[in-house]
């Protein structure tokens, strides 16, 4: 691959990393309300969901979603959907991803947590965006594909996981404070508007 183009590929996504969206509003929400270790089998959805829609851009298939926009209009109305409801379950204190006053008795399953991160994943607006419009300018024509796409994927799978960790363990943190408040009520809502919000801004979007 071109290092010149790889140069400016690594600055240039993990900027698109690291700036608040979808995914990394679930990160930072499930840091808070389940922990970082368990939030890590979100993360594998996530990251499965991530390199199944830059894979799809890179090769064509979103000219697909494009051509039939009722297809991700409805996966992206059944995410939000599931979103708000966990939002409403976590308003309420009920659920599994909400905090009760043991955390020893939280117990999420794994599929669970990997389904929704790859939902979120593939019903995201800005990554499908993001991937159609800037992953295929640094792919150098002249030279094999899959080596090429097989480097950027991995740039940005380890950029997603990385930047993930950061706000998921931001989520931790306010998670202790609250903790240790004994404002356990208040940091569901706290959980809950903020994936409300996602999931009004995912159905909007």
């Amino acid at each position: 691959m071109d290092t010149n183009l790889l140069l400016l590929f690594i600055p240039t996504f993990f900027a698109v990393s690291i700036t608040p969206g979808l995914c990394m509003t679930l990160a930072l929400t499930l840091g808070m309300t389940i922990g970082v270790r368990r939030s890590l089998w979100m993360m594998l959805g996530e990251l499965a969901g991530v390199a199944l829609v830059a894979t799809s851009s890179l090769v064509g298939i979103s000219a697909l979603l494009l051509a039939y926009p009722s297809l991700f209009l409805a996966l992206k109305y059944l995410g939000g959907a599931y979103l708000i409801y966990l939002a409403i379950q976590l308003w309420l204190s009920r659920g599994k991803m909400a905090m009760n006053n043991d955390l020893k008795k939280m117990d999420i399953a794994p599929s669970a947590l990997i389904s929704q991160g790859f939902v979120t994943a593939i019903v995201n607006p800005k990554g499908w965006a993001f991937f159609i419009a800037l992953l295929p300018p640094f792919i150098n024509e002249s030279q094999a594909f899959i080596p090429q796409a097989t480097i950027l994927i991995s740039i940005i799978l380890c950029f997603e996981f990385i930047c993930m960790l950061l706000y998921a363990s931001g989520g931790k943190v306010l998670r202790n404070l609250l903790q240790e408040q004994g404002n356990v009520k208040i940091m569901n809502r706290i959980a809950a508007t903020m994936m409300f919000t996602v999931a009004l801004w995912l159905i909007l979007s």
